[in-house]
This record gives C-alpha cells, sequence and structure tokens, in this order.
C-alpha cells in the first residue's frame, strides 16, 4: 500500500467516525437551551482583603461559564442557536476574557512569584505545570471563541467543527476542573501557610488595581 492509498483510508476512516458520532448526536433532543445567561461583572462573595477568597469567587465564574459553553455545543448540535441560547454564548465567552485575563494576572503575577520565593523546588515544578496548563487552555479559549462566532455568523458548523467544538468544550473543562483542585486543595492552602499578612495585602492592592 502507497501512503498517499493509507492515508486516504485513515481519511475514510476519520470520516466514517465523526458521521456516526454526529448521527448519534443528531438522534438526542435538541430541547432549546434556557436559563443559561452569564452576568459579566458579578460582584465578588469574598473582599479584596482576602485575596485566596477572590481567586475562589474567580474559579466560579470561569466553571459556570465553560458550562454553559459545552451544554450549548452539546445540545444544540445540528441546528442553528436561539436568540436566547447567543446571547448566553457572547456573555459566557465575554466573561472568560474578562475573569481568565484577571486570574491569570492575579496568580501568575501576584501570587506565583511570592509563593516561588517561600517554597521548596518540588512545589515550584507544580505551580510551573499549572502555568503550562493554563497556555493550553488558553489555546482552546481561542478555538472555542472562533468556532462558536461561525456558528452565529453562518447559523450552522459543519459536523466536524460541531464535533471539534464540543471536544474543545470538553477538554477546557476536564482542565479547568483539574486546575482548581490542584489550586484550592494545595497551592491555596500552602499560600496561606506560608506568606503573611503583609504580602497579602500588597496582592489585595494589585488585585484592586487590576479591577478599577
Amino acid at each position: 500500500m502507497t501512503l498517499n492509498s493509507a492515508q486516504t483510508g485513515d481519511t475514510r476512516r476519520e470520516e466514517r467516525r465523526v458521521e456516526k458520532r454526529w448521527h448519534g448526536m443528531q438522534k438526542r433532543p435538541k430541547g432549546k437551551v434556557s436559563h443559561l445567561a452569564v452576568q459579566t461583572d458579578v460582584r465578588l462573595d469574598c473582599e479584596f482583603d482576602d485575596p485566596i477568597g477572590v481567586l475562589k469567587d474567580c474559579h466560579r465564574k470561569i466553571k459556570r461559564s465553560l458550562h454553559v459553553l459545552w451544554v450549548i455545543a452539546d445540545r444544540a448540535a445540528g441546528r442553528e442557536l436561539t436568540g436566547e441560547e447567543i446571547t448566553a454564548v457572547r456573555s459566557a465567552m465575554d466573561c472568560l476574557r474578562v475573569e481568565v485575563t484577571r486570574h491569570t494576572a492575579d496568580e501568575e503575577q501576584s501570587l506565583f512569584p511570592r509563593l516561588r520565593g517561600e517554597t521548596i523546588s518540588g512545589d515550584s515544578e507544580e505551580l510551573g505545570v499549572l502555568e503550562d496548563n493554563r497556555r493550553q487552555a488558553d489555546r482552546l479559549h481561542a478555538i472555542v471563541h472562533s468556532l462558536y462566532s461561525a456558528w452565529i455568523s453562518a447559523r450552522a458548523l459543519r459536523p466536524e467543527s460541531q464535533l471539534r467544538l464540543l471536544s474543545c468544550t470538553e477538554t477546557l473543562k476536564r482542565l479547568t476542573e483539574q486546575h482548581i483542585q490542584v489550586e484550592e486543595q494545595i497551592v491555596f492552602p500552602r499560600a496561606q501557610q506560608v506568606l503573611d499578612g503583609q504580602t497579602f495585602a500588597v496582592m489585595e492592592r494589585e488585585f484592586r488595581d487590576r479591577r478599577s
């Protein structure tokens, strides 16, 4: 078998796989997705004098927004988005744009550098893994934004694009949940143990400045 014929076979198998999953998605109920609007400027539950609490608030908002994008990608596949769904998608994407940018700066400019100065090498490596995961998530965010924008503009997506959107939103949800678990169970408790009140006061001012 020549290389070209092998590649053709792989392509056909992938096309059959995409078609099979697409038909499975088409058989599911495709009712309208309701009550998924996301507010982009919700007041934080925690005050700025609790920087760790602010970071946890951001986690909740990011998770809510990703859940909206995943649910709509799954339930609205194969049809045009409703006006309510478009509003929810745009709100979720706006929320992610704002919250992810702030949250990344809060962690990678304020928290992680100070934590690296107070922790052992193993902990620093763990922070590096979190930063690598964030860069992977950034790439997925860009793909999701592009595909949803195309869906809204063209009113439909090709089956392979629909599956890619669902795969990317699922992966983003998984990465985010893992990221949050590591931070809230390991990184944040460690920060509260090793960073003093003066350090948290400086972080508080930095957090405020990013939101002013």
